[in-house]
């Protein structure tokens, strides 16, 4: 973990939802660093949607805790029982920006800010003064007259950033942000909230774009079947060198044996042709991996070493495809 002051604190949360076999956490713990961006991934099902849920006080946990600091210091608690809506100003510590559009179509750029922004308790100067600033976050300065509906995809996605940012909460939870935009929008949408990590804004981020999640996070969480898996700074979990072997033909289970048997091996990733070797000598692991190949009589058509990735660690971690099929854990 960075050495930055933890913003929120989650403590053995738990939840398994009606008619449930297995929960949907099982007793996560997880800290977010202030004025960091934090990514939070995993298959489908895995629990990720429903951690945001239960932060933004959506959904209640079981048992367990989360807690969120303000400026001053102060922690507010959202537990087994409590929602945020008992805990006395704590919504104002978080902004939303849910995967589902979640704005009023009809109503325009302007009028949807200023109906958010009075639900936050904003009023008169500050009001305005939240509502150019949000319209500037979203560069909407051009469409302030404009109905929500009228507008393209992205800056529909524009103005659920602005929206989420209205009442300039310390702590930005986005989910999905970017599905089904542009490559234009969803290039706004990542360097905005640079700026606004820059300038403190902690954010929770979950998506299904890996690419994303590494260029924008300082710290990561990876959570399948309701728990944490991985857990850390960036640059610790993907420090590992990986080789990549690419087979003329699918390799036999003898060669698999051989090459996850090697003493610089620390994991194997195979699908098909494709071989991943995270390790922690890379130039020993290509030479054991080719004399491997050779006395199993496999033709490698291709071979490198390289920085393990992100996705080479999720499917690690995991097995898994990102988008795997799993449990509907949609915010509604």
């Amino acid at each position: 973990m960075t050495a930055s002051l933890a913003l929120v604190r989650i403590t053995a949360l738990t939840k398994t939802y009606p008619g449930g076999t297995h929960p949907a956490l099982s007793s996560v713990d997880l800290e977010i660093p202030e004025a960091s961006c934090f990514g939070l991934l995993g298959p489908n099902g895995a629990g990720k949607t429903t951690l945001v849920s239960i932060l933004c006080g959506i959904r209640r946990a079981d048992s367990g805790s989360i807690r969120v600091r303000d400026a001053a210091g102060r922690w507010f608690e959202c537990g087994a029982r409590a929602g945020w809506a008992r805990t006395g100003g704590a919504a104002d510590l978080i902004g939303l920006v849910p995967q589902e559009l979640a704005f009023y179509p009809t109503l325009t750029v302007r009028e949807n800010l200023h109906y958010f922004g009075t639900l936050h308790g904003l009023r008169g100067a500050r009001l305005r003064e939240r509502t150019d600033a949000s319209v500037a976050i979203g560069r909407l300065e051009a469409h302030w007259g404009q109905r929500a509906e009228a507008l393209s995809g992205g800056l529909q996605r524009r103005l659920n950033l602005a929206i989420g940012v209205i009442h300039a909460p310390p702590l930005l939870v986005l989910d999905e942000p970017t599905v089904g935009v542009d490559s234009q929008s969803r290039r706004f949408v990542l360097e905005e909230l640079a700026r606004l990590k820059s300038g403190g804004t902690t954010i929770l981020y979950t998506s299904h774009y890996l690419d994303e999640v590494e260029q924008l996070c300082d710290s990561l969480a990876v959570i399948d079947q309701g728990r944490v898996v991985a857990h850390g700074s960036r640059e610790d979990l993907l420090r590992d060198s990986v080789v990549t072997l690419r087979t003329a033909a699918r390799p036999p289970a003898a060669l698999l044996e051989q090459l996850a048997a090697i003493p610089s091996v620390t994991a194997l990733h195979h699908d098909e042709t494709a071989l991943t070797l995270a390790s922690r000598d890379p130039a020993a692991t290509l030479a054991a991996a080719m004399q491997a190949a050779q006395r199993n009589h496999v033709t490698l058509v291709e071979a490198s070493m390289g920085r393990r990735s992100l996705e080479t660690l999720f499917f690690h971690l995991t097995g898994a495809q990102l988008r795997d099929e799993g449990v509907d854990e949609s915010i509604p």
